[in-house]
This record gives C-alpha cells, structure tokens and sequence, in this order.
C-alpha cells in the first residue's frame, strides 16, 4: 500500500468571503505522479499554492508525512519548504542569467558546496533534464520546451523530495509536451520523487497520473479522486466524464487510454 506524503484534510480555500473550493480531502501517496485537474476557474493553482506554503487555508489543515504544515511554527515550515522543488507554468527562469547561473542560485544559497562542486552539480542537474551542455546558454537562446526542462534542472537543484508542476504542458507544441511528460514519467520512476501536476491537458492526465482530484467550479468542491483511467472508466458523474472526454462521452476515448 502506498505511504501517505501529502494529506489534504478537509481544506477550504478562499479569498476573504469568496469560497474558491470547499471540504477537500484526499492524500498523495509517496512516488505518485498526482493530478489536480478541473475545468478552467475551479482553483487548481490556488490549491497548489496552498500545498507550497503561498497560502494560508481558512479551514483544514495538509499534513506533510504526519506534519501539520499550517500548524507548525515559521522554522518548521521552512524546513518542509526545503523538501519541495516547484516548476511554476512560465518557467520564472532569471533572463539576465545563464542556465548554469539560475540553477547555482539556490545550491549557493542553501548548500554548503564551493564553486566546483556547485558546477558539477548544475552540470549534473541539467544532464538529468537534456541539456547537458547548455550551462552557458542564456533562456532566450533556447526554446519554450527547453525553458522548461531549464526550470525543472532548477526546481531539482536541492534534491526535493516533492516536485509541484503547474501547467507544465503550457505553451508547448505536442511533440514538446509529450517530452517533459516523458521526463516526468522518469524522475518519478529513477529518483522516486513524488510529483504533484496542476493541469487540464487530457493526454497529460493519461499518460503519467497514477492518482488524481478533480475539482469542479460549479459546486466549489471536489466530485472525485483516484487514478485517471478508471475515473473515465467507473464515474457516473456527467461532470466527469465529460471533462475527461471533452464532451465526447465514453467509447472511442475510454479505448484510447485504457
């Protein structure tokens, strides 16, 4: 059975009076490729932000292991904080930097490694993502997939145990999605990262979610969690299914994926 590594326990988010998503609950289990996905407006970002210490519930609570984040003190927040690597959707990459200099900056903020060690070490990191070789390169000599894979070698910089991905897909032409999709698939299966992916892109959420919550806007909560596939294949909510097939229905789409 998997061990829990993130448990959401019936979190509400909101903006001062204006409820975002109500009661969530559902636990991310450790090495799981995890998707939260919803319709556009159902607060799948917010809810990231919510996981990576950006913003505070206004009930429930998320447990990382059988830490209570929110209830800790600023020290040990920070120190979860440290456990977790995020690929925000524009890649936030430092355009004024190098490839090698964007990853060295947490490694010299945090770490305790000289210069050299630092060098092999982003050199290291960006061969993991396919880039080796490109430390000199500046974000707007490559392109948008590769901006990507950049920001990824970043967010890996400090080893997380946990990586957030929001709207990774975002911007990219098919070929470049199915790319970082396959190089989610092996951080997840060689290092054993636990990896948490806001999204709507179907062939995403079927090709590498092994675990999921979909979270609709209309009723301001969750209507399901579990792997993907068999939401297509069990779900009787319109809803769902609907999402899931982009209004197709089942038949040729659950084919497809199952």
């Amino acid at each position: 059975m998997t061990t829990a590594h993130i448990t959401v326990d019936h979190l509400t988010m909101a903006y001062g009076d204006f409820v975002i998503q109500r009661d969530l609950s559902f636990t991310i289990g450790r090495g799981e490729v995890f998707i939260v996905m919803g319709g556009s407006g159902c607060g799948k970002s917010t809810l990231l932000k919510h996981l990576i210490g950006l913003h505070r519930p206004a009930k429930g609570q998320v447990y990382y292991d059988k830490q209570n984040f929110w209830r800790a003190d600023a020290e040990q927040r920070i120190k979860v904080m440290r456990r977790i690597g995020v690929l925000y959707q524009s890649g936030a990459l430092f355009s004024s930097l190098t490839l090698a200099e964007n990853i060295a900056l947490p490694l010299g903020e945090f770490t305790g490694l000289n210069k050299a060690e630092i060098a092999d070490m982003v050199s290291y990191k960006l061969a993991l993502v396919g880039l080796a070789g490109f430390e000199d390169y500046y974000p707007a000599e490559i392109s948008g997939g590769m901006q990507k894979r950049a920001g990824l070698a970043r967010a890996m910089a400090l080893d997380p145990e946990i990586l957030f991905f929001d709207e990774p897909s975002a911007g990219l032409d098919p070929v470049s999605a199915r790319l970082l999709d396959d190089l989610i698939l092996s951080l997840c299966d060689t290092l054993g990262t636990t990896i948490v992916v806001v999204t709507h892109e179907l062939a995403s959420i079927f090709a590498i979610g092994t675990n999921s919550v979909f979270l609709d806007p209309e009723s301001k909560t969750m209507l399901a969690t579990g792997n993907p596939k068999k939401l297509l294949a069990e779900s009787d909510d319109p809803r769902i299914i609907q999402f899931l097939t982009r209004g197709e229905g089942r038949g040729d789409k659950q084919k497809g994926v199952l």
